[in-house]
């Protein structure tokens, strides 16, 4: 939905565009390109800094109009600060923090210097990273705004961010960067390019209203992967019904729009019989609460409560469009819940594909259901290395953590180790919460196996525990509990927009960091 965006690589010496933007370190450090400019124009940037007293300290900004000697028509100074303490995620935040302060100025093309004195990143890295943070901070959902551009909330124009989006159609087509190898930097952005096309596609899906966006035109838009290599075989009501899913199908039933599965396979392995790596995503495309009908107020959020299966078809677009050299499987849930005569009701016992039969106590913990039906035949019929779902799945979750962190449940102490270093890595920021008995024994139920709801206290943790109920010993699993990261979450120098595509990068870089070079092998 977002107009698209121009990004090359080019020469430190290579003339540049109308709008330059170059970076200072903290108190004033210039790389040796930027002294080169200062001293061409005669010690103007110098002069400008010191009399705006502009010191290079991170996420600041000055411009200075019609430089001269320089053959650009401004040029925009931006603080990097502590160069040398920066991770990739620091340096991917400061190139989307670029592009906002780039925009906000009425230009088509810009030019970005990828240097900074004292980074201690290998110079395509670092223009790598920039250029990331720029693609990921261009996204806009405007695919709704018929009259005019801007609309002064932050969607679907100026976001109030950095003004990312003029409102008279001067908007930013080519974005230049400007490195010591730009070879190496452009092959070090393609695989960054494909997580962010992939982040691009989850936000999409998250953005659209559900009167668009059903569970079976969700299947399709998955379908439509196949183009990037993706096997991707999508499960009717039919299917479902066979092969036993009914604690999924006790969401849908209440909807006129029928539920699907959609199965993705990436084998990027040299061995095609290697153990597929397997990511499990909630789908509820809007969710009313069923019988035990939420409140009006906010409801609307509501489209976004497949964020989790947004954030799974993402990652497969993501491994796919880099042809990642590891064997993956993406499965969604998809369902809509609505209150009607066919609805399921409170009370109401099913029995899972697993065999062990479910109380619902409130139709609203829905998401559970559809998780504990596609966990169990991902593991039944891939037997995968481990298990990884997300789930925009608790209220309490936010209430325990904020919006700026994700809850990490695991069994297994070793993936629990892994997604909490992605984490570090990417900014995607995920917390630790326990899995304990005292929480599972919460969901034993008197009329079944167990109940969908564990009472008032450690909501998220008692949902965990009956997500738990559905994994196989001995199966190392980890669920993310996204409710707070995925949809209107706090925006950022990356993500100004309401779907955050939260998750893709944090999954990829897992995969990246621990699958990777040993499938290569």
């Amino acid at each position: 939905m977002t107009a698209p965006l121009e990004i090359s690589f080019a020469r430190l010496d290579a003339a540049p565009a109308s709008t330059l933007a170059v970076l200072a370190g903290q108190e004033l450090a210039f790389s040796p390109t930027v002294q080169s400019l200062n001293t061409k124009a005669q010690g103007l940037l110098l002069k400008a800094a010191e009399a705006a007293s502009f010191k290079g300290k991170q996420k600041s900004a000055i411009e200075i109009l019609a430089p001269q000697k320089l053959d650009c028509q401004r040029v925009v100074l931006l603080g990097a600060g502590n160069a040398a303490e920066h991770s990739d995620s620091d340096w991917a935040t400061l190139g989307g923090y670029a592009l906002g302060q780039i925009t906000a100025r009425k230009t088509t093309e810009a030019s970005l210097v990828a240097e900074v004195a004292g980074a201690g990143v290998k110079p395509d890295v670092l223009a790598a990273n920039l250029a990331f943070g720029a693609l990921l901070r261009h996204y806009t959902f405007k695919k709704y705004k018929k009259k005019g551009e801007s609309n002064g909330n932050g969607e679907g124009g100026n976001n109030g961010n950095g003004g990312d989006k003029k409102a008279n159609g001067d908007t930013l087509e080519k974005l230049v960067v400007h490195c010591a190898d730009p070879d190496k930097a452009r092959a070090a952005f393609e695989a960054k390019r494909a997580v962010a096309d992939g982040i691009h596609f989850a936000r999409d899906l998250v953005n659209e209203p559900a009167n668009v966006l059903g569970p079976v035109e969700f299947a399709d838009r998955v379908k439509e992967l196949e183009r990037l290599g993706l096997e991707v075989e999508i499960l009717d009501d039919e299917a479902l019904t066979a092969l036993g899913m009914n604690t999924l199908l006790s969401v849908s039933v209440g909807s006129a729009r029928p539920a699907r599965v959609a199965v993705m396979q990436w084998n990027g392995a040299k061995s095609k019989r290697a153990k597929p790596l397997a990511f499990i995503g909630k789908g509820v495309v809007f969710d009313t609460g069923g019988i035990s009908i939420k409140p009006s107020a906010g409801m609307e959020d509501m489209k976004g409560d497949m964020g989790g299966a947004a954030a799974v078809t993402g990652l497969m677009y993501a491994l796919a469009a880099r042809k990642a050299p590891v064997n993956a499987v993406g499965l969604i849930g998809l369902v809509e819940n609505m209150p009607s005569g066919t609805a399921t009701r409170p009370g109401d016992i099913v029995t899972s594909m697993s065999g062990q039969t479910v109380e619902i106590l409130n139709t609203d913990a829905e998401g559970r259901l559809v998780l504990a039906d596609v966990l169990w035949y991902a593991q039944e019929r891939f037997k995968p290395r481990f298990v990884i779902d997300l789930a925009t799945l608790t209220g309490a979750i936010m209430v325990a953590l904020g919006k700026d962190f994700a809850g990490l449940f695991a069994n297994d102490d070793k993936l629990a180790d892994q997604l909490l270093a992605a984490s570090k890595a990417t900014g995607e920021k995920v917390w630790r919460m326990p899995l304990d008995k005292s929480y599972d024994k919460l969901i034993d139920s008197r009329n079944a196996d167990v109940k969908n709801i564990g009472g008032r206290w450690g909501g998220a943790c008692t949902a965990a525990a009956f997500i738990g109920r559905f994994i196989k010993k001995d199966m190392p699993w980890a669920h993310l509990d996204i409710a707070g990261t995925a949809m209107d979450a706090p925006k950022s120098e990356i993500s100004t927009s309401w779907a955050s595509g939260w998750g893709v990068q944090l999954l990829d870089r897992l995969v990246a960091d621990n699958f990777e070079k040993a499938e290569k092998s």
